[in-house]
């Protein structure tokens, strides 16, 4: 399975960005769908997953509220919309997909199978 993450860029504080994480070369409502992100200095942390048929979703404590994940098993994609940004947001943001039972998330990264190349999003002050 091949993971591609689209939709990061600069963008002002209290601002809206919706990533993107297109998968291929597999069967993709067979996986849960995970992202992560990290910033620069700082170990990868978890920051949102969704289970395979969208009935589960988990959130980091940082960002419940602001961000949703979702996913569109026709599309072969999963989403992160995030609103309200701050700069402590600052990171390169990574999709990822395990191989996990129908209605399971994580959010350990050792859990996760298949990861894309990452998406910088910068949140100016």
């Amino acid at each position: 399975v091949q993971l591609q993450a689209s939709g990061g860029g600069l963008v002002q504080a209290g601002g809206s960005l919706r990533l993107s994480c297109a998968a291929s070369g597999g069967t993709f409502s067979s996986l849960a769908m995970g992202w992560f992100r990290q910033a620069p200095g700082k170990e990868r942390e978890f920051v949102a997953a969704i289970s395979r048929i969208g009935g589960n979703t988990y959130y980091a404590d940082s960002v419940k509220g602001r961000f949703t994940i979702s996913r569109d098993n026709v599309k072969n994609t999963v989403y992160l919309q995030m609103n309200s940004l701050k700069p402590e947001d600052t990171a390169v943001y990574y999709c990822a997909g395990a191989n996990m039972f129908l209605y399971e998330t994580s959010q350990h990264a050792t859990a996760y199978d298949y990861w894309g190349q990452g998406t910088l999003v910068t949140v100016s002050s």
